[in-house]
This record gives structure tokens, sequence and C-alpha cells, in this order.
């Protein structure tokens, strides 16, 4: 492959969508990588589509999420539908980040061999087993750190869940741009020896070990910008769909 085929498959946008309420002190992203070969490769997929309101019957369940929070509402808004997507990275399949990967039936959806094969049992993932593990999906499981596309890698970071996995993305403008998912979910436990642990990290050890590997990713790889997987902080100072990083 030749530097000119490399460039022309190479990410040119990162869009930021928060799928949760608007209000919550937590954001819920999900991410929308556009290549400069026209692929549409989405980062995760929410909630399930069942803890959205109906618009149209005027529900006003607090537990619920407005109906334009919806990932399929918010690809809408770029004039995009599910079946422009063409890549979808699961990093893993608790509930705010699987929640519809069944409505991308076109895309070739990318997981960690691990965590498929641990979710098959787990029931901390059961409640959207529906979502993630409909039949027909096309699941493309992988070992590890891998190269997905020129400019997209991702990284095995187990911790939070067996084989979850964040993902850095090189854009032209900003350089590499670290999506660290919940494998570090705030600022504050970006220090592997001092983070703290949440009640739905399900490895200590495991989590501290991605914890230093990120902190040395983003060393290595001279990392541009992070992306904590649930800092409101961060998130409002950040740029959302549809204003993009690119």
């Amino acid at each position: 492959m030749t530097s000119g085929d490399n460039q022309s498959k190479m990410p040119k946008r990162l869009y930021l969508f928060h799928t949760g309420a608007n209000d919550s002190p937590s954001p819920y992203p999900v991410y929308l990588i556009q290549t400069n070969d026209g692929r549409n490769i989405l980062v995760d997929t929410g909630f399930p589509s069942e803890r959205y309101n109906d618009a149209a019957s005027g529900e006003n369940d607090p537990e619920k999420i407005a109906a334009e929070n919806h990932v399929v509402d918010q690809l809408a808004t770029l004039g995009l539908s599910p079946h422009d997507v063409d890549i979808l990275i699961s990093t893993h399949f608790d509930g705010d980040h699987a929640g519809n990967n069944d409505a991308f039936p076109d895309a070739e959806i990318v997981v960690q061999r691990e965590h498929f094969s641990w979710a098959q049992g787990a029931e901390r993932v059961a409640g959207v087993r529906s979502h993630w593990d409909k039949p027909g999906l096309d699941y493309r499981q992988i070992d590890g750190d891998v190269e997905l596309r020129p400019g997209i890698k991702l990284i095995e970071t187990s911790g939070h869940v067996p084989g979850h996995q964040s993902v850095l993305v090189t854009l032209p403008k900003t350089g590499n741009v670290l999506l660290a998912i919940d494998a570090v979910t705030h600022t504050g436990n970006r220090d592997a020896a001092t983070r703290q642990m949440s009640q739905y990290d399900m490895d200590e050890p495991g989590i501290r070990a991605s914890t230093a590997k990120l902190a040395k990713l983003e060393q290595d790889e001279n990392v541009a910008l992070t992306i904590y997987g649930h800092d409101r902080a961060q998130w409002d100072t950040l740029r959302h769909a549809p204003e993009y990083y690119e």
C-alpha cells in the first residue's frame, strides 16, 4: 500500500454526540469518524431505544431521554441514516454503549473477541442482549491492539469489563485524539496508581494496567486530545455535532 493509498483512507472529521439526557451530570458519548474515502465509522450506539421518549406521545418520564438524543436522530442531523454507517466500533456491550447495535444491520461491527465471548454469559449485559446479539448482525472479532484502518487504532483496555477497547484517531489538523471510553472515565482518573474505582469496574488490577497503558500511549503517540468517557466538566468544553474536529 502506498502512502497515497493510506492518505485517501485517513480520517478527516470526528463528531461528538451526547446520547443521554442533556441535563445529566454525566455525558454519554457516541462518536462518528468520517474518512477521506467517504466511510462513516461509528463508535458505540448509546442507550437502547426504549429509554427514549416518544415525542408524539407527550411522555415526560424522567428516567427516559429526549427522542432527539437517540443516535439515529442525531445522525439524521448530518443527513445520515443507519445504512450510511460502514463500520461500527463497539467498545463494549454495556447498555449505554451498545443499546442500538441492532439499528445498524449493514455495518461491520468490530469488537474484541474476549469481550464477545464473555458477554455470552454475562448478566451485566443481558438486559440489552436483544440489541447487541440480534441474529444477522455482522460481527468481526479481533484480538488485542489492531490498526482498523489508516489513522484508526483499536486499543485493548480491559478492566472496566473484559475486552473493553479504546480508540485512537489521527486527524489532519488536530492530530491524535484518544477516545478513552470507560477505561478512563474522568480527567481525575488519569493516574493509574491513584485513580478511584467505580462500582462498574470489574477488575481493579486490569483497569489500573489499562490506565497506565493509555498514559504511555499518550506520550508515545503525542496525543493532542484525550476525551474521557463520562467527564461532564470536560464535555462542556468540547465541540459537539454538528461541529467537529478535523
